[in-house]
């Protein structure tokens, strides 16, 4: 469910939420200290829902406002295709990097999608330079590492949350909102990597701490609509990059750890959450 309304306590919903159920809207009132809450099912259009509430509160006929009802992001109709195309985009375009460069191995494809190219003579590694990259016009390595992955389970851990934050973010927030967070969070997190450790990494990791630190930002500071991931993901989020900076994850034997990426990530959807919250009240 997701979250549509927030109102004062003293605030009497019980005829609102008789229209609810005679639109047959799913839907729930929690009651916190200083406000209650208006809940509905993840499948109805929130801002029809806001757009009835408004109508009802100035005592207008809502019979006349057609609520639409959407198909909840994990459902693969067609319409949710074309609503998510950017996010399966993404998870597609990492599970063809991480083929082609053989997880690591294939080092041919690595050399066109690592953050600058290299070369390898014996038994050493030769980097080009970033500005001699950029001044090529090879533009595009610095987003191609994010698509990089060098294992099995560390591909379909970041691809699974992608599917999960990333499509609901696109879903109600639009593709440009997505477009956006994904081309910031990895930039940001690429070249921050980059800069602390060289030129060889990869993982879509910068860009899923930025998802769920925008939908937890987004969330808490009362965004609409609102995306309804459980607020104690924020906490686990913090506590792995803790244990990535501690080291003691790679101890564990998760391997190297992009901790300057996750934290670059998670500091990029805090930032684009924000400028969009700023923008929107703005106006």
């Amino acid at each position: 469910m997701i979250k549509v309304l927030e109102v004062p306590l003293a605030e009497d919903l019980s005829g609102f939420t008789e229209i609810l159920w005679q639109y047959e809207v799913p839907h729930r009132v929690v009651e916190q200290a200083t406000v209650q809450e208006l809940w509905i099912a993840s499948q109805v259009d929130a801002e029809q829902v806001l757009s009835l509430y408004r109508r009802w509160r100035e005592g207008g006929d809502p019979s006349r406002l057609r609520l639409r009802r959407r198909n909840a992001p994990g459902v693969l109709s067609p319409a949710v295709l074309r609503r998510t195309w950017l996010s399966l985009l993404l998870i597609a375009g990492s599970v063809l990097s991480s083929l082609l460069v053989g997880f690591g191995d294939n080092i041919d494809w690595m050399r066109h999608l690592t953050i600058v190219d290299f070369q390898l003579r014996g038994d050493h590694i030769y980097y080009a330079g970033l500005e001699h990259s950029l001044a090529t016009g090879q533009w595009w390595r610095l987003l191609t590492p994010a698509l990089l992955h060098f294992n099995m389970p560390h591909l379909l851990f970041n691809l699974l949350w992608v599917w999960v934050a990333g499509r609901a973010i696109e879903a109600l927030h639009g593709t440009l909102a997505l477009l956006g967070l994904a081309l910031l969070s990895a930039l940001i997190s690429n070249l921050a990597q980059f800069w602390i450790s060289g030129p060889m990494f990869g993982g879509m990791s910068g860009v899923v701490f930025a998802l769920l630190a925008y939908a937890w930002f987004w969330d808490r500071q009362g965004g609409r609509p609102s995306i309804g991931l459980p607020p104690a993901l924020m906490g686990l989020m913090l506590l792995w990059l803790v244990l990535g900076f501690t080291g003691l994850l790679e101890a564990l034997g998760f391997g190297a750890i992009a901790n300057t990426a996750h934290l670059a990530g998670l500091v990029a959807g805090l930032a684009w959450a924000w400028l969009r919250l700023l923008r929107i009240r703005r106006h």
